[in-house]
């Protein structure tokens, strides 16, 4: 299980960001949707231990894939970031029969809008998303690389920060909030 070190920002300037980046990658950025299915027991007891359980389902130039991913409670309070495992689904119709047959239930879905860029700092691999939430206000930046182990996150998050201050975005946007918890409250 690697560690995603990952660090999300509120972004002031997009249409800046989105050229920054755009000169940093040499490339335009891959422009996908993702739609995120969150499952949970039916007495929350995964969220409460600060774990998620995601099925989600990627559209974009290179056709669809879903993926389930795992994440446990997060190993970094600063930035939030969680041990992950993930793998691809050949069948997400028999996935979400399997989650909800073993007695899981959905807790919440939404759509985040992205464009994603392939980054390296450090001779580290970094991936940088521009995420928009329809639901919610705002355009945010997140940016991770894997950490092999919890020896390692500390380095790995050295890393991202340096690549979010070459993009301009200063420690003060930094946010922790999840988007289930910000689409929850747009909710009502």
């Amino acid at each position: 299980m690697t560690i995603e070190a990952e660090l999300k920002a509120r972004v002031r300037e997009p249409a800046e960001l989105v050229a920054r980046l755009t000169a940093a990658a040499g490339a335009a950025g891959r422009v996908e949707v993702y739609r995120d299915v969150y499952f949970d027991r039916p007495g929350g007891e995964l969220g409460a231990a600060g774990a998620e359980l995601r099925v989600r389902t990627v559209t974009g130039p290179a056709g669809m894939r879903t993926v389930l991913t795992y994440k446990g409670a997060a190993l970094d309070a600063g930035s939030g970031s969680k041990p992950e495992t993930e793998t691809l689904v050949a069948d997400p119709v028999a996935l979400r029969a399997i989650l909800r047959g073993s007695g899981l239930v959905e807790t919440i879905a939404f759509e985040k809008r992205c464009r994603n860029w392939e980054l390296t700092e450090d001779g580290r691999p970094l991936l940088a998303t521009v995420v928009e939430v329809p639901e919610l206000a705002g355009v945010f930046l997140e940016v991770e690389t894997p950490a092999a182990d919890a020896a390692e996150l500390p380095s790995a998050l050295a890393a991202v920060r340096r690549a979010l201050r070459r993009l301009g975005v200063a420690d003060a946007e930094l946010t922790t909030e999840l988007y289930t918890d910000a689409v929850a409250r747009a909710r009502g």
